[in-house]
């Protein structure tokens, strides 16, 4: 068994939005769920998980996927204050999440030595991400704020920004924002239904996340 610190030494990717066509978005309720589902993504064809610090398992869920499935590049959304970044990563995630982004919350992710998505819906907050340095950013909530149609209306004032749009999203619309050339990958909740989450029904998972991962073929 890989130790928390083993999977935290392990190369991180120059890139998140080029690593699968769509990032599992997860939230965890029950600590029992947190292994058999990543091994599920990773069975699916999709080796990235991003755990929502919504429940109050979220954390110990990710310890358990960084010490028990290293194959998988396990993540923290929902990353809303400073605190929340280094409790994220001494908990083992390899990536962070935010909904949106706060001048102190960036300069905590960007120090946080680990690569991060910071949360944007407007095209002021995407200059700013842009400002500090930053060109790959999330797009949040993206159906609610404008959906693929505002995003591509971006590509030409914001040549730089590469977005990750999460929010709404469905197997059904998952294509409009891949076919954008300023998208690089979506988030999904759509890969893990409460439903076979509480049904244990992990094969359920595998076949959702291999028909997510053909959307980038």
């Amino acid at each position: 068994m890989s130790s928390t610190s083993d999977v935290q030494a392990r190369p991180v990717p120059a890139s998140l939005l080029s690593l699968v066509p769509v990032v599992p978005v997860v939230v965890l309720d029950d600590l029992a769920h947190a292994v058999p589902v990543a091994r599920a993504l990773v069975v699916g064809g999709l080796p990235v998980i991003e755990l929502t610090l919504r429940t109050p398992v979220a954390l110990d869920a990710i310890a358990a996927i960084a010490a028990d499935v290293p194959e998988i590049l396990v993540g923290a959304g929902t990353i809303t204050s400073p605190e929340l970044v280094g409790r994220a990563v001494d908990a083992g995630a390899q990536f962070l999440v935010s909904p949106g982004t706060t001048p102190g919350l960036l300069r905590e992710l960007a120090g946080s030595g680990v690569p991060f998505l910071p949360g944007t819906a407007t095209v002021s907050e995407a200059m700013a991400v842009l400002e500090a340095g930053f060109s790959e950013m999330k797009f949040f909530p993206a159906e609610a704020s404008g959906g693929a149609a505002y995003l591509k209306s971006l590509a030409s004032p914001l040549p730089a920004a590469r977005f990750c749009p999460t929010g709404g999203i469905t197997a059904t619309s998952a294509p409009a924002y891949l076919s954008l050339p300023n998208v690089g990958c979506v988030g999904g909740s759509w890969l893990t239904p409460a439903d076979a989450l509480a049904a244990r029904d992990w094969d359920r998972v595998a076949t959702l996340a291999r028909q997510a991962a053909a959307l980038g073929a």
